[in-house]
């Protein structure tokens, strides 16, 4: 079952807005290739917390060197 941005696993209630949305883009396609549910949804959650750091970093750096 694919999740939307208003039903997802309660697993990812408490991410922020757009990492629980990467996270269910994440997720949607591991089930797509034959992940379980619970494989997908922990794997899923740390991608999108670390595409989130990435991101970070990458707009900090972007700014800091525009100054």
């Amino acid at each position: 079952m694919p999740w939307t941005k208003q039903d997802y696993p309660t697993s990812m209630k408490n991410l922020e807005t757009r990492v629980r949305h990467k996270a269910i883009d994440i997720a949607n396609a591991l089930l797509d290739e034959g992940y379980s549910e619970g494989r997908a949804i922990p794997i899923a959650i740390a991608q999108a917390r670390r595409w989130a750091e990435e991101d970070h970093e990458e707009k900090t750096a972007s700014r800091d060197s525009s100054s």
